[in-house]
């Protein structure tokens, strides 16, 4: 099994390339690498490129990867960068967003379990708490059913065969399980982990921190 961890976003949101940034004495990308290679045979690490006014380079403060490579400007694009690198004798396929860094290993494990054991997929998902409603422009104008709704996590795993099919298309969509789902295959739903948090804010870091040091 191979994972390919995805931190190849600009981090225009966060201020600057958010995956670099530090938990503790480790980047966030780092973290997540860690928890993948417990699992994984290989990993892949997808990163932007180069930025020229950058003196200190940063992609060569990551360890424990298999391959490097630059990703594109999707990240449908940058995920299909990290397949390329991929053995062809890989059957399952991990993509994981680098930054969730506090993803357990044993996540990993419980998605890949779910597809070795038949799905074609399987992600993490935690049930949805909030009252959902649905907005145009400042108006409301639904509220939306929870039962059944959850909010989807990585990482996702994926028979190799079935992942590199659905990037064929070169579509695009907010998660490689989007993808998958337009093929028809079997996504299978596992317990996901709420301190498996994203962070896309300074906010964010400061929780993320908070749950590591705990």
């Amino acid at each position: 099994m191979w994972v390919v961890v995805v931190a190849a976003g600009s981090g225009r949101r966060f201020g600057s390339p958010k995956h670099f940034a530090l938990l503790g004495d480790r980047a966030m990308a780092q973290w997540a690498v860690d928890a993948a290679r417990q699992a994984a045979d290989g990993v892949v690490l997808v990163l932007p490129a180069p930025d020229p006014l950058d003196v200190a380079d940063r992609r060569g403060a990551i360890e424990n990867v298999d391959v490097m490579v630059t990703g594109g400007a999707t990240r449908a694009a940058s995920v299909r960068a990290g397949l390329a690198v991929v053995p062809d004798t890989a059957e399952v396929i991990v993509v994981h967003d680098g930054a969730r860094p506090l993803a357990s290993p044993a996540l990993f494990g419980a998605v890949v379990d779910a597809v070795t054991a038949g799905a074609d997929a399987a992600v993490p998902g935690l049930a949805v708490v909030d009252t959902l409603k649905r907005v145009v422009g400042d108006e409301v104008t639904a509220t939306v059913e929870r039962d059944g709704m959850v909010a989807v996590q990585t990482p996702q795993a994926f028979r190799a065969d079935v992942l590199r099919r659905a990037h064929a298309s070169l579509s695009e969509a907010t998660d490689d399980a989007g993808l998958v789902e337009l093929l028809g295959a079997t996504v299978r739903v596992v317990p996901g982990e709420p301190r498996n948090i994203k962070v896309t804010t300074l906010a964010d870091l400061e929780l993320a921190r908070a749950l590591a040091e705990s």
